[in-house]
């Protein structure tokens, strides 16, 4: 594999890893459904330290998910959406073949004759 594809396939291990994480995902919801946020407002939506939240948001920074801004004292995370363009077309051949397979059960029960019928 060449050099570039060894690169791409790294970060793309990085963004699945990071997604992997129910935390990880609870963060990238909140910064997609209320837009940049310092880490204080973000630390009040879970029961953990300070110092375990930061080690998740290096996580999702590591792999390109969410970029941190200093503002003052305060350090203010953004949602990066690009990374999940990427995860998106990598499922978008499985999203295909499970809705070609339900398409294919919904016509065999079409075909099945009803139980109530005599």
């Amino acid at each position: 594999m060449p050099v570039a594809g060894v690169r791409e396939a790294a970060a793309q291990d990085r963004v699945f890893a990071a997604l992997a994480n129910a935390t990880r995902r609870e963060v990238l919801r909140l910064l997609r459904e209320r837009g940049p946020q310092p880490v204080q407002a973000l630390a009040g939506h879970f029961d953990m330290r300070r110092p375990s939240l930061s080690e998740h948001l290096k996580v999702l920074r590591e792999a390109g998910l969410v970029s941190e801004q200093r503002s003052g004292r305060q350090r203010i995370y953004r949602l990066e959406a690009a990374p999940l363009a990427e995860v998106q077309d990598w499922l978008h051949p499985y999203e295909r073949f499970w809705r070609e397979r339900l398409r294919g059960l919904g016509d065999l029960l079409d075909r099945m004759p009803d139980d109530d019928q005599p």
